[in-house]
């Protein structure tokens, strides 16, 4: 039975169809490899002077090229594989050689070719990549000119039918894998809670404008700039803020900025009698409402002024921003020794939130985990409104969301206090 061993001709063409299996093999985890790479990480290792990241970047560059050489290749070499052992099961076995053949072909490509190596690829899809990454790069250039040759056929019968294979991965596609990747291994434990939220609000940084962040106007703490000096100390002591806008007249006609570092160096200097507050305040610096908060940022890093005056097109004061404020989106609360603890989102025993109207949602997000749109209103009060339709009456109250919202208290035609409850769906059939 095992004399086909003594024949060389048998023999050797056992071994080219073993050779084949191992090239076939090692093209199927290159192609599961390639598919399931982690990008970020051949950057990383790219950034560390690693030669075969570069070249696995390079062929990833180049994805038609890639496909086209691995395909070409892959179905040649299991072609020649199978037509090889049906010469050699014909010598050996005869009439019934095709079908022995084809029968122990197919299993050996499917498990050596295919299940396996595509299973030690998925399992480490980078390290593979990396040391296939100079075989994939000579077939590549071995086959080009009949990949292209044969990519142009194709890519002819798909514009006769109308069909465009040009995929653009746009911006929102690319951050929404990022951010399913974030949530992914959040999931598994690798990124903490905080971590999560932090990526998150880098994110959508480029969802907001100044208005989204900033200070409301009557939450400005803001002085009258014809107030007596020693008074107006008495009343910077008293607020945790370094920067003041100081208004003459109307309080929303705002003429400066006062500094209290300005103020104490020239109290160094002079008689608080002869110090004279126009000398000191500095001009404030307006922007529109609807600078996009990316852009704000990038002004504020790159100007010596953290502190602007928030207005809309006809230039009616709507509130200020700091550099703070929008740190503050990305990392979450910031506070310091003069912080003052502001009571706008309470816990209680029960499980429900005794919150201010004013509270930004996305705030109410990161406390709660609660899944809260925010697109189209910024504060608690105004989703009550909008989803409401009606500015509510006190004690009314209303389901959002898996949440009930309690109206506590009301001011005129303003929200001040919502109690809010998370509530179970129950459905009936």
């Amino acid at each position: 039975m095992f004399d086909w061993l003594n024949d060389a001709s048998i023999f050797g063409t056992v071994v080219a169809v073993v050779v084949l299996l191992l090239i076939s093999a090692m093209i199927a985890a290159s192609e599961t490899a390639f598919l399931a790479i982690s990008r970020p990480l051949i950057l990383s290792k790219m950034n560390e002077n690693s030669a075969s990241a570069k070249r696995v970047w390079k062929i990833l560059q180049e994805p038609s090229k890639f496909i086209g050489a691995v395909l070409l290749t892959n179905n040649a070499v299991n072609i020649l594989a199978s037509s090889l052992m049906t010469v050699a099961a014909l010598e050996i076995f005869g009439e019934n050689g095709a079908l022995y053949a084809t029968a122990a072909i197919t299993v050996l490509v499917v498990i050596f070719g295919e299940i396996m190596p595509k299973s030690v690829a998925m399992a480490k899809p980078n390290e593979i990549a990396m040391l296939f990454s100079r075989f994939i790069g000579v077939l590549i250039v071995t086959f080009y000119p009949i990949v292209a040759l044969l990519q142009a056929f194709v890519n002819g019968i798909f514009r006769i039918v109308g069909f465009h294979t040009v995929g653009i991965v746009d911006e929102e596609t690319a951050r929404a894998e990022l951010r399913g990747a974030v949530e992914m291994t959040h999931s598994s434990g690798a990124v903490h809670k905080d971590e999560k939220e932090r990526i998150g609000g880098l994110l959508d940084l480029r969802d907001l404008q100044v208005c989204d962040l900033m200070v409301h106007r009557k939450d400005m703490t803001t002085m009258d700039a014809d107030t007596p000096v020693p008074e107006l100390i008495r009343e910077i002591l008293e607020t945790p803020h370094t920067r003041i806008p100081l208004f003459r007249g109307n309080p929303e006609n705002i003429i400066g900025i006062l500094h209290s570092k300005d103020l104490l160096k020239i109290l160094a200097e002079k008689d608080k009698s002869e110090v004279s507050i126009d000398d000191i305040m500095r001009r404030p610096w307006y922007i529109p409402n609807t600078t996009p908060a990316t852009v704000q940022l990038n002004q504020f890093l790159t100007q010596r002024n953290h502190f602007a005056i928030v207005v809309d097109e006809y230039g009616v004061l709507q509130g200020l921003i700091t550099l703070e404020d929008i740190l503050e989106e990305i990392v979450g609360d910031i506070r310091d020794e003069h912080d003052t603890e502001i009571p706008g989102l309470r816990k209680q025993p029960d499980g429900s939130f005794i919150v201010d109207g004013k509270t930004a949602i996305r705030d109410l997000k990161r406390r709660t985990d609660w899944k809260l749109p925010d697109e189209l209103y910024t504060t608690v009060a105004g989703l009550v409104i909008h989803e409401s339709r009606t500015i509510p009456e006190r004690g009314q109250s209303f389901i959002f969301f898996g949440i009930r919202f309690e109206v506590l208290e009301r001011e005129r035609n303003h929200i001040v206090k919502l109690r809010l409850t998370p509530v179970l769906e129950t459905f009936f059939v």
